[in-house]
């Protein structure tokens, strides 16, 4: 019987560190799609009144939690009858992942000058909180929802990433790495965002404490708002190439040969060669998402010439 136990708590051991290690994989392949989840959640309650902001964000929190609980068994199922979808399905996520790099700093060459589209958006989210005629009960149920939508493509990836990490792995492990790494980045995006959404707050309210260093302290944070918000987006955007690209160099052999063969022609090695394949992997994600990019605005104008 002690032997027995003894077996059990190696073997449970033995998975455990499996678990932890592949999570600790998942974890850094998925930190590309954070940065970006960050910024667009945190977004999203902009034009919701101070004291409703938590609120939101914990709805938003909740409806991402159901999101994940349909995602990871459709991951496992994936997994264990259809394991042939795992690779396509991760290169379908990383082109997703540069398309939608691309198309922000499209967005923003196009209309980096003249921000009206998202003035006028904030006017109008203003205008209508101070419409008593407005439902805003209705209002914040919208912005729930939208962000809900925009979470589970999120979460999607997340999770497609994590899958391909844990795809040879033991049916258990899969299941407590999907799991883990599900609960933990809802846990760790949304306790962010809570911080984020709430330092304005903070620091106004520093601001108006007597003692000089807190008064000090809270224009800090208000300066630090605005410019948190643009390094994550920037961070966010950066990291959607490196993650997306890396994915499509693995999933497609000739590519990851073609960046070993020019490592090797370099003759770099040590932190030079990683810089090299990261470089590799950036510029590789790039054009993939220029090419969707293209792709998909050639057929939206067919659409609209047929219409």
């Amino acid at each position: 019987m002690a032997s027995s136990l003894l077996a059990l708590l190696d073997d449970i051991t033995t998975v455990l560190d499996d678990v932890a290690l592949l999570s600790k994989m998942a974890a850094k392949k998925t930190t590309g799609v954070l940065g970006d989840d960050l910024a667009l959640n945190a977004q999203q309650v902009t034009g919701v009144s101070a004291e409703r902001e938590l609120p939101v964000v914990w709805g938003v929190f909740k409806g991402s939690m159901v999101n994940k609980a349909i995602l990871v068994p459709a991951a496992l199922a994936i997994s264990a009858w259809a394991p042939w979808l795992v690779t396509p399905l991760l290169m379908v996520g990383g082109a997703y992942l540069c398309f939608e790099g691309v198309e922000k700093l499209a967005h923003k060459w196009l209309h980096g000058a003249d921000d009206s589209g998202e003035d006028a958006h904030e006017q109008a989210l203003h205008r209508a909180m101070q419409d008593p005629s407005v439902d805003l009960v209705a209002l914040e149920r919208d912005k729930i929802k939208g962000a809900i939508r925009t979470d589970f493509i999120l979460s999607a990836e997340i999770i497609a990433i994590t899958l391909g990490t844990v795809a040879d792995a033991p049916f258990t492990t899969r299941l407590m790495v999907l799991a883990g790494i599900a609960v933990l980045m809802t846990i760790g995006v949304y306790g962010l965002v809570a911080g984020i959404v709430k330092i304005d707050d903070a620091g106004l309210w520093l601001s108006r404490r007597a003692a000089a260093w807190q008064q000090a302290f809270g224009r800090g944070l208000l300066w630090l708002a605005p410019w948190l918000m643009k390094a994550l987006s920037v961070a966010g955007t950066a990291a959607m190439f490196l993650v997306g690209g890396g994915i499509l160099t693995h999933g497609a052999p000739f590519l990851h040969h073609a960046i070993e063969h020019l490592v090797q022609a370099l003759g770099v090695g040590g932190f030079a060669q990683t810089v090299v394949q990261v470089l590799a992997d950036a510029v590789v994600g790039i054009l993939a998402g220029a090419v969707v990019v293209a792709v998909v605005t050639g057929i939206q104008r067919l659409r609209h010439r047929r219409e």
